[in-house]
């Protein structure tokens, strides 16, 4: 199977050439997880996010490797709230993250998702999380308390 060759040429950028081996690829394999995986990879990379939505459901209904499992749910997330199904991103990145809690871009894309969804609040909550927890930089650090306090209580007001 040249599915590796097919990766190699989506890495490199020469996606249209990826996508005409993976058409080959899809008709010997039709159900290869993996396949359907690179095919909806390939599919966002070129724009044709409506058309990489099958294959990332498919690739994940066939069943993927862990890492591979996480891409997929990250990458249909993302294709959905790139093509305006917010509710539907929302949806799978919490099941994404309910699988990899360990995933902070998982997070990241959820709060953006959230954002869409018109819960700001939510969305500002989860990457204060992340940046807390990821950064070095003294100058936030030195206020992690109060901004840890405050990231669910974006609207809450003290008198």
């Amino acid at each position: 199977m040249n599915l590796e060759r097919a990766r190699q040429l989506r890495i490199s950028g020469q996606l249209e050439e990826a996508n005409e081996l993976l058409e080959q690829l899809r008709l010997q394999f039709p159900d290869n997880a993996t396949v359907l995986l690179e095919s909806a990879f390939v599919c966002d990379s070129l724009g044709q996010e409506k058309k990489a939505v099958p294959y990332y459901q498919q690739a994940i209904d066939q069943g993927l490797e862990r890492e591979d499992l996480q891409e997929a749910y990250l990458g249909l997330g993302s294709t959905y709230r790139c093509l305006g199904r917010y509710e539907e991103a929302v949806t799978t990145l919490r099941q994404g993250c309910a699988l990899f809690p360990e995933d902070r871009g998982m997070r990241v894309f959820l709060a953006l998702a959230l954002y869409n969804r018109g819960k700001a609040d939510q969305a500002v909550e989860i990457l204060l999380n992340q940046l807390l927890e990821t950064t070095q930089d003294p100058s936030i650090l030195k206020y992690r308390r109060a901004l840890s306090f405050y990231a669910d209580k974006l609207d809450q007001t003290w008198e």
